[in-house]
């Protein structure tokens, strides 16, 4: 009690205004390292949310299929229009474009996509298995993805906090998603408006015939109404 001085207004007055200013410098250090601490854990929870979210579209992408072809195939585009053109000529190879390799192109694609961003946010174990199949890839080797997909569906049900698979439940091989091609969505477009249009063609004749019908009976009642 040496330190407060309660003998005089005075004394109150100083102490009390030392003891706000001591304990308003505490509660704004206290503020200030809450808030600093909030922000980070903001910051992780953002990255982590982001992380995941690109890892299970990752995922999705490369363990979408369960039936099919498992592989993907590495083959470029326009390395098959040259292989193909050598051999058949220049129409053969538009139809097996059209055919066969747009899907492939559009698969191979889609999964060097999810590789880029495996290795950019997965762990060192995605990033090796990712790397690897680049590697592969670029090498124009076939890959399979589901060593990749085993590891990417393990982190992120633990990520999530779900429960392991159990053991005793068979997973078959999964594969990259097989897209669906344009061209079936393009046709079915054209016949819809197609159709529209031969709709709305009928309804116009249609409405033409009545109009000149009822010009037709007009003059002829008129015909029959003049006088002799």
């Amino acid at each position: 009690m040496r330190y407060f001085d309660f003998n005089s207004w005075h004394g109150v007055l100083t102490t009390i205004l030392g003891l706000a200013v001591f304990t308003l410098i505490g509660v704004g250090a206290r503020v200030l390292m809450m808030q600093t601490i909030q922000q980070r854990r903001e910051r992780m929870n953002r990255q982590i949310n982001e992380r995941l979210r690109t890892l299970i579209a990752a995922y999705k992408t490369l363990g979408g299929s369960f039936t099919g072809q498992l592989t993907v195939d590495p083959t470029h585009l326009r390395d098959l229009r040259l292989a193909v053109r050598e051999e058949e000529g220049e129409q053969a190879a538009e139809q097996d474009e059209i055919s066969s390799s747009d899907r492939a192109r559009r698969i191979r694609d889609a999964v060097e996509a999810a590789l880029s961003d495996i290795i950019l946010l997965g762990t060192e174990e995605h990033v090796r298995l990712a790397s690897q199949a680049a590697t592969d890839m670029a090498a124009g080797r076939p890959i399979h993805t589901a060593e990749l997909v085993v590891s990417l569906r393990n982190f992120i049900r633990a990520a999530l906090d779900l429960g392991a698979i159990p053991s005793d439940i068979s997973i078959p091989l999964q594969g990259p998603t097989r897209s669906q091609s344009s061209g079936s969505r393009g046709k079915g477009d054209a016949g819809k408006e197609g159709g529209k249009a031969s709709t709305r063609g009928g309804n116009m004749s249609g409405a033409g015939a009545g109009m000149g019908v009822g010009i037709g009976l007009g003059m002829g009642q008129k015909e029959n109404d003049r006088p002799d």
